[in-house]
């Protein structure tokens, strides 16, 4: 319930609080009038009632000044004295309880339990008070009796007023809960975007363009195309300063696999072309007999291999070597992606995130991953289950 239908539930409440007890207050006092009530009791007894109904009216926008009105207008009505009947039992006395649950409903819950004292009190001291005017022949547990009812009641609406209120703080974390679960894979998915595409992109953009400044004779091609490649290599950097702005990895599955990059394996055999250069030799090859796979599987493998393609051609010092190879089992796939070192390994850059999301695709798809940092260069190797061997 937003607060517009509180305010509106609460207006209603008490509309129907003025309607329906403002009466039956007026008829019980022109009744006790003819029963021989003083004419300053029936109108004091009115004026507190009416206060009741102002305080009730209050507590919709100012609970604590609606409750304090509500709270005198019941003292004065449980001392003054009355004949036959306590006057705190007039219908316009339920307007009180009113607003203890307001002020429980809105307050912080130290203030709801000093407004909770404050009313016990005042039933406790009215009551001594009505207790010594007892008139003779009058059994004292009829005070008793009516102190426990007006507990019952003031106790009673404190606590359901407490466990609405609690109830409603439960729906509130849980939709700013899931606000920020929605926002968080939402960040999740820009960033796994960026990271599988564009960083890929511009990796093997980088590694196409020094080789072509390799392989060029003019020493001003030679010059601009490395001015070129530095600016790409910046780019990256750039990039990847953004992806930690936006949190790491999310978890992936079947529901979460990005659309905008290939993720079929017939599709390999381009990703490979498509990063091979003169100085880069990236080769695919496939043993063994295809076997299906579910789609989180199939997304694994393929994104096995651009990362380790991607982190070959980013780390090393070309001229670099890679081998992406796929061995089919009738149980699983094994994806493996193999460099030979290159000539050195570029220093800085720090490590990314991409491994990360790499494992946890395999892991979700039901596989494993390992990775080899060996003298002789990096190797990942994705094991993943077939249908068959799910």
């Amino acid at each position: 319930m937003t607060a517009a239908e509180r305010r509106s539930t609460w207006a209603a409440a008490t509309l129907v609080a003025h309607l329906v007890l403002a009466p039956l207050t007026a008829l019980i006092l022109a009744g006790t009038w003819h029963l021989g009530a003083a004419v300053w009791q029936i109108l004091l007894a009115a004026g507190a009632a009416a206060l009741l109904h102002v305080g009730a009216s209050l507590a919709g926008r100012r609970p604590w000044a609606g409750y304090g009105i509500g709270a005198l207008a019941m003292l004065v009505l449980m001392t003054m004295p009355f004949p036959g009947w306590s006057p705190g039992l007039l219908p316009s006395a339920a307007c009180f309880p009113l607003t203890l649950w307001r002020l429980t409903a809105l307050a912080r819950t130290r203030a709801a339990v000093a407004a909770l004292a404050v009313t016990a009190a005042g039933i406790v001291f009215t009551e001594l008070v009505a207790w010594a005017r007892l008139p003779a022949g009058v059994p004292g547990w009829t005070r008793l009796a009516e102190g426990g009812l007006l507990m019952l009641i003031a106790g009673g609406g404190w606590l359901a007023a407490l466990l609405v209120r609690r109830r409603h703080e439960a729906r509130l974390r849980a939709e700013r809960e899931r606000l920020a679960a929605a926002v968080a894979g939402e960040r999740a998915g820009i960033r796994r975007d960026l990271h599988d595409v564009i960083a890929h992109t511009v990796t093997v953009m980088v590694a196409r363009i020094e080789a072509a400044a390799v392989t060029t004779t003019d020493p001003a091609t030679r010059r601009e195309l490395g001015d070129i490649a530095e600016t790409g290599r910046d780019a990256h950097q750039g990039l990847r300063a953004m992806l930690s702005t936006l949190g790491p990895p999310a978890a992936t599955g079947p529901a979460s696999a990005p659309t905008e990059v290939p993720i079929s394996l017939d599709a390999l055999p381009g990703l490979v072309a498509s990063a091979a250069s003169p100085l880069h030799a990236v080769t695919f090859t496939e043993a063994g007999e295809r076997r299906p796979l579910s789609l989180s599987a199939e997304v694994a493998a393929v994104r096995t291999v651009q990362e380790g393609i991607t982190n070959a051609l980013r780390h090393l010092e070309p001229p670099v070597q890679v081998t992406v190879r796929l061995h089919w089992s009738p149980h699983e796939v094994t994806v493996e992606v193999r460099d030979d070192g290159g000539r050195t390994r570029r220093g800085g850059g720090g490590h990314g995130t991409g491994l990360m999301g790499v494992e946890e695709r395999v892991r979700t798809a039901g596989g494993t991953l390992s990775i080899d940092d060996g003298d002789d260069g990096w190797a990942l190797l994705a094991r993943l289950p077939t249908k068959e061997g799910a």
